[in-house]
């Protein structure tokens, strides 16, 4: 209490040296917050495109080596692997064939728009985080019996009816060498859709088939990739091994497959973040140590103005170390209190902002006990001059003065 009630002394210069504290704190607050909020929703939005598998892949310069199902049975019955699920893709050209003019987007009917097109199996899903928004996904009744339907993504919808929910329509799909009739069947959501949204012009529509339909039109019995999902995505370096060192002991071949592993990465990705979020936090921090020499410079004219009372206090019998500790403590707590209320501001806009958007709201923990002792330890250090002038006073002069 007594610390509190000297430091109030002279309330608008100790509140004023609070407030370039609580700045400096605020600052490092809010970036590393919204570091750690922009990485964990990067980290989400990577995971919901399916960054969490690893994809098999045939070598460039393996000329006879494919993926096939003995392939994918190989892979499944490694210890580790959790989910196996063969692909296929082709960038391609679809048409709607029944949009009604009166949607006012007839005039699309005819216009060929580039597609990504998948040949997928049930596994859809849980493999690159596919899920339906309207009506279903690819099924096994649709990859046994060779349907032709499909699933496109809402992007794809929207620019040729106007509208999301388009189930039930037809579109034609050049695959093969010429057009084919698909049913949609569902519309898609996936990690994908909101790039697709802001880059409409660029990244083209998604759309997933059976992948044994594929084949049968392709004319093909191999895949072009297999997906792997992991139970345990820290072991993921030592099952690509594993995987790629029993392909190449299956097919009698010497490196003909590579891994590309999404999950390193993604941690690859992880790190950059985080290294460049604490560098911004740094750079922030060092109004911190600017708003230190304001410390010290409140704690001088606190010494001088306090003169005559340190001289009284080391009559009566205070210690030297006494009168140091003094002095000390009142630079800590109010570097303290500006922390406080820094760390607070800082977490505050932090929160409405993750509000606003949407966001979940993450702390780091680590960088709010970091700020708040990088604030007591400059309070300690630009402190500890005024401190020491203190201490060495003698109580004549001091008396004098």
């Amino acid at each position: 209490m007594t610390t509190l009630i000297n430091i109030f002394r002279s309330r608008t210069r100790s509140l004023l040296t609070m407030a370039g504290i609580a700045v400096g704190v605020f600052a490092v607050v809010l970036i590393s917050t919204v570091g750690s909020v922009g990485t964990a929703e990067v980290s989400r939005t990577l995971l919901t495109m399916g960054v969490d598998t690893l994809l098999i892949q045939t070598a460039d310069n393996a000329v006879s080596v494919t993926l096939d199902d003995s392939d994918i049975s190989a892979v499944r019955s490694i210890d580790g692997v959790s989910a196996v699920m063969p692909l296929m893709a082709s960038i391609t050209e679809a048409k709607m064939i029944n949009c009604h003019s009166g949607s006012g987007y007839g005039s699309n009917s005819g216009r060929r728009l580039e597609s990504y097109v998948w040949g997928v199996d049930k596994s859809a899903d849980n493999l690159i985080s596919l899920t339906a928004k309207y009506g279903r996904l690819i099924n096994n009744s649709d990859t046994a019996a060779r349907n032709k339907v499909c699933v496109i993504d809402e992007q794809f919808a929207i620019e040729t009816y106007g509208r999301g929910n388009i189930v039930g329509k037809t579109l034609s799909m050049f695959l093969g060498g010429k057009y084919h009739e698909f049913e949609i069947v569902g519309i898609a959501h996936s990690g994908l859709s909101s790039l697709q949204g802001m880059l409409t012009n660029i990244m083209p529509g998604f759309m997933y088939i059976p992948i044994t339909t594929m084949q049968q039109l392709c004319g093909r019995t191999t895949y072009d990739k297999i997906a792997v999902k992991l139970s345990d995505s820290n072991s993921d370096s030592a099952i690509v091994k594993s995987i790629t060192g029993m392909l190449d002991e299956v097919n009698e071949c010497t490196d003909g497959y590579t891994c590309n592993n999404l999950l390193s990465q993604k941690r690859q990705l992880d790190d950059i973040l985080s290294i460049v979020t604490t560098a911004l936090s740094l750079v922030a921090g060092i109004s911190l140590v600017v708003s230190g020499i304001s410390v010290m410079t409140t704690m001088m004219m606190s010494v001088n103005e306090r003169t005559r009372e340190i001289g009284i206090k080391k009559s009566i019998g205070a210690k030297s170390r006494n009168i140091c500790a003094e002095f000390l403590a009142e630079s800590v707590t109010l570097t303290l209190i500006g922390s406080a209320a820094g760390i607070g501001a800082g977490l505050l806009l932090s929160f409405a902002g993750c509000l606003i958007l949407g966001l979940p709201f993450t702390v780091n923990v680590v960088s709010l006990l970091v700020s708040a002792l990088a604030a007591a330890a400059i309070g300690a250090v630009f402190g500890a001059y005024p401190a020491v002038k203190a201490a060495k006073m003698h109580p004549a002069e001091a008396l004098r003065t």
